[in-house]
Order: C-alpha cells, then structure tokens, then sequence
C-alpha cells in the first residue's frame, strides 16, 4: 500500500535510536525526507552518514529540557527540508524517584510538546500536517507502587495531544498518540531486563497473547501510517501498540 508520503517533511525529536529511529527510517522508506536530533553531536552524525544513503537527511544537536534549543531546530530544519508536514514528539525522561527531580519529566516529556508544537504550527496547518505524540501504555495502567514521574508526564502527553485534536485539528492539524507496551530496544529498558531479570521478562513476554515483546519497527509502523494521507480522517486517536498486553477494553 503506497501509504503518499512521498515529499513530505518529518521532524523527529530523539531521532537517532530507539524508536525515533525506526520512525525516521520507515519515512525515508516511504519517500519523505526528515529532520532528526538528539543531545550528543557523535550520535547525530553518525545517524546522519548512515541514513543519508536513504533519502535526505538532516540532523541537529538538541537537548530537548532547553525549549530554546528544540525551538531553533525545528525553525532550522523547516527552513532546510522546505517546510513541515509531520511532526513526531517522541523525547521522554527517565522515571524520578526524587520529587524534586519530576521537573526533568515535565520538560522533556510535556513543555517540551507544548512549545515545539507552538513553533511547529504554523507550518504544519500550511500543508494539513500531522502532529503525533509517542505516549505508552504505562499511562493506562495501574501499578502497585503507584505512578511513577515517567508514565504520570506520558499521561498528561496524551491528554493534551488528544485536546489538541479539537484545537489544532481546527487548523488542518490531525493529532494523535501511539502508545507502546514493553518494546524491545537494543541497550534500552526490556534489553537490561531481559538479562538482569530474565524470570520478569518471560513473565510480562507471556502476557502478551502472541507470547513476545513488541519491537521498534512495530511503532514506526503505525505512526506512519497516522501521518498518511491513509489515516486522513483519524484525529484525536489514541493507537495502542502492544500485541494485547493491556487487557483493558478500550471503547
């Protein structure tokens, strides 16, 4: 299925592994061309020269708790690629266990959306964008250590995605969240697991009903296809990805 991504432009924020990664490399696929970041200068550049053989690529340093950092990438990369048609919030911080430290998950994770978003508009309603949000479905469930820093800003990253449906879907702008259950990341969270707890592993792999983890290439898949032309009339949607891990029944 040609999903007509062809010529368009993606901005990707923490884009260079995991599964902004895998985002950046299945829109290249499909023909469009993309903006990646990330906080180290060697990651970029490598990500850069590996996927430049792809499609055009255009790379940029970003710590993404600096909004004016995120801000001048996103002006930078627009004025490079010629404008923008998808925009993928995919940073996040690590889970705090310090009160005090939940700031870095409220920069990262929403400020960080909120004023990206802000600075990406205006381009994406020029050409009826699409702003997609990476959530998870640890924002869905309930823990008995309770909510963490991590899942509580994913939270609040899919209400206001999702508010922005009404919003920014007003100006031409689709707004949706994918959200993923346990994925398999190389060096990430469920690769560490998988070797220092591996009976935790196989016990959450046997939860899902297909008896294994998702992998990144699951995620990509669907944000590019919310980001299509296919998905033009899903707006305010929120894709969970996670091989029927939750057993909730999402109406």
């Amino acid at each position: 299925m040609d999903l007509g991504l062809a010529g368009k432009k993606a901005l990707i924020t923490g884009s260079t592994k995991g599964i902004g990664r895998a985002v950046a490399e299945t829109l290249l696929a499909e023909g469009a061309s993309v903006a990646i970041c990330a906080r180290s200068a060697e990651d970029v550049d490598a990500a850069v020269a590996e996927l430049s053989s792809q499609g055009t690529v255009v790379g940029g340093i970003v710590d993404a708790a600096d909004l004016g950092s995120l801000e001048s990438w996103i002006a930078s990369s627009a004025e490079q690629l010629g404008g923008i048609d998808i925009y993928v919030h995919n940073t996040s911080g690590k889970p705090q266990k310090v009160l005090d430290d939940w700031s870095k998950n409220f920069e990262i994770d929403l400020k960080a959306l909120v004023g990206g978003a802000a600075v990406a508009k205006e381009a994406l309603a020029e050409g009826g964008g699409s702003l997609i949000s990476i959530g998870t479905t640890a924002a869905a469930e309930h823990f008995g250590s309770g909510s963490n820093s991590y899942s509580a800003f994913k939270a609040a990253v899919t209400n206001w995605t999702l508010g922005q449906a009404q919003v920014l879907g007003a100006q031409g702008i689709r707004c949706n969240v994918v959200s993923p259950g346990p994925i398999m990341v190389e060096g990430g969270d469920w690769d560490m697991i998988r070797d220092a707890r591996p009976e935790l592993f196989e016990t959450v792999s046997k939860a899902h009903p297909g008896g294994s983890i998702g992998n990144t290439q699951d995620i990509a898949n669907t944000v590019a296809f919310l980001a299509s032309p296919a998905a033009g009339h899903i707006n305010g949607a929120n894709l969970t990805v996670d091989g029927g891990f939750l057993k909730r029944v999402n109406y």
